[in-house]
């Protein structure tokens, strides 16, 4: 079956995760996986970790600040699930490419 709707574009991820699974300990059995996506992984560094506004984070990724919002809110929608619950999360997949080239932010952010 074909895919419907508008392509995604790409996103752009400053780095890859190093880590990509964390788990519970404590909790028998093989918990719940929660997946979260590698642009939900960069969502969450920029906005949460680094501190960056919606928007200068959104024109880090190349996206609108109204989709990166969209994917903070996916992002912590899967972390709080994963910890209340006691989940497994893996970080894999989603539309990303992965860019070393440093964007000047001021000065795109002023267009």
């Amino acid at each position: 079956m074909q895919a419907r709707g508008r392509p995604k574009k790409y996103r752009i991820v400053r780095i890859d995760p190093k880590v990509s699974l964390f788990s519970p300990r404590g909790r028998p059995g093989r918990p719940d996986l929660v997946e979260l996506a590698v642009d939900e992984f960069e969502a969450i560094r920029l906005a949460d970790f680094m501190g960056f506004g919606q928007k200068e984070a959104a024109i880090s990724m190349h996206i609108s600040q109204q989709t990166f919002s969209r994917i903070l809110k996916r992002a912590h929608r899967n972390i709080s699930n994963a910890l209340v619950k006691g989940g497994t999360i893996k970080i894999q997949g989603g539309q990303y490419v992965i860019s070393s080239r440093d964007d000047n932010l001021a000065k795109d952010s002023k267009k």
